[in-house]
């Protein structure tokens, strides 16, 4: 099996997600924890039916605790190396999925430190515009303002200096590492920065839950590691999957590489170019054949990116899987289909975004949590 590649900062091969499972020694979300989120929660996100969310640390005992009346806090996050695509979105989709369920806080973190010493050629003031910006597409998918602290590291430093030292004095070099491969040519803003992430982690005394996708997990194993010494819990956390890049199911879509991804920003004509001339096709090469031997939906994008999120209704794509496996669905029938979803959730996303202009106040300095973030400092 062709060779794969998942850390923090790169993705790349043929993902075989129940080997990754072992190798970052996580656990498979299996059909009991499906079942018991189904009875709190009296139904489940599209992205858990359809296992998109698939591994996960400690969200047994997060069940557990809130099962007992103890409650719990959802921590992600996003890092301002660009504008937003729609792998960006999907995990802060699920994120308000939970608060809703739930009825927690919950903290976003925007690293645009990070972004700023990892890449080399980066601007502080091309960061700054970034994170604004991203900060606006988080703030529109509907969040609870009164219970959601959104973040910029550069600004919330003050007050969360003196816990992230005492976090810093328990993670060596040698296990920063190990874990994220770090060497002597690895500038020292990367080293340090594992400890800002772990910091909001501890931002209550109660369990912590991260939705993430699974290259952010190793933050998380380091944290694990020192939670219980300074007297928190080891935080828990819900993986998900990638969403494929257009030209095919290997790796992930990439910011780096503007045609492999739908941006926030795209207008209709744009979205459609995109998926017509880029998005890779099960099909065969000619429509007699297509028709003669139907296609294949396993690495069809369109059916893919439609199977993860962009057709909720099981029987619809129960019939598009049929109609193109036979070959009476053509592929530029199919990703059509595509392209009008894509579009409209958009649309939605676009018209939100406007509206949340006048929230992104309350989420990051008035609302209630956040109030009550930067009236302390963090020990």
């Amino acid at each position: 099996m062709e060779e794969f590649t998942v850390t923090p900062w790169e993705v790349s091969g043929q993902i075989n997600y129940d080997k990754l499972i072992q190798q970052f020694g996580t656990k498979r979300i299996d059909d009991g924890i499906r079942e018991k989120l189904k009875r709190i929660c009296v139904d489940l996100h599209v992205l858990l039916k359809r296992q998109f969310f698939f591994s996960h640390r400690d969200l047994d005992l997060v069940l557990q605790d809130y099962e007992q009346k103890k409650d719990f806090f959802l921590y992600t996050g996003r890092g301002p190396s660009g504008e937003m695509h729609l792998g960006h979105l999907i995990p802060m989709i699920f994120t308000k999925w939970l608060q809703d369920k739930f009825n927690v806080n919950l903290y976003i973190e925007i690293t645009d430190d990070e972004k700023f010493v990892f890449k080399r050629d980066a601007k502080w003031e091309d960061v700054q515009k970034y994170a604004n910006q991203n900060i606006l597409d988080i703030a529109a998918v509907g969040f609870d303002p009164d219970k959601t602290f959104i973040f910029k590291d550069s600004e919330y430093i003050k007050n969360a200096y003196p816990l992230m030292l005492k976090i810093a004095r328990k993670i060596n070099y040698s296990t920063t590492k190990a874990v994220f491969g770090f060497n002597e040519q690895s500038n020292i803003g990367l080293m340090f920065y594992p400890a800002y992430q772990a910091v909001v982690t501890f931002f209550e005394k109660k369990r912590c839950l991260i939705p993430c996708a699974i290259d952010q997990d190793p933050y998380w194993r380091i944290q694990r590691d020192i939670a219980e010494d300074l007297g928190y819990n080891k935080t828990a956390a819900i993986h998900s999957k990638f969403l494929p890049p257009l030209q095919g199911i290997q790796g992930k879509m990439s910011s780096s590489q503007a045609e492999t991804a739908i941006w926030l920003n795209d207008d209709d004509k744009t979205v459609k170019n995109k998926i017509m001339k880029y998005a890779f096709s099960g099909g065969q090469a000619t429509i007699e054949d297509h028709k003669r031997l139907g296609g294949r939906t396993e690495v069809d994008v369109a059916y893919q990116w439609l199977s993860i999120l962009f057709e909720e209704n099981n029987k619809k794509l129960m019939q598009i899987h049929d109609d193109y496996e036979s070959g009476k669905l053509l592929t530029g029938e199919l990703k059509q289909i595509l392209v009008d979803k894509i579009n409209a959730f958009l649309k939605e996303h676009r018209e939100q975004r406007k509206k949340a202009e006048k929230l992104v106040d309350r989420f990051m300095y008035s609302g209630k949590l956040a109030k009550e973030m930067w009236g302390k400092v963090l020990v």
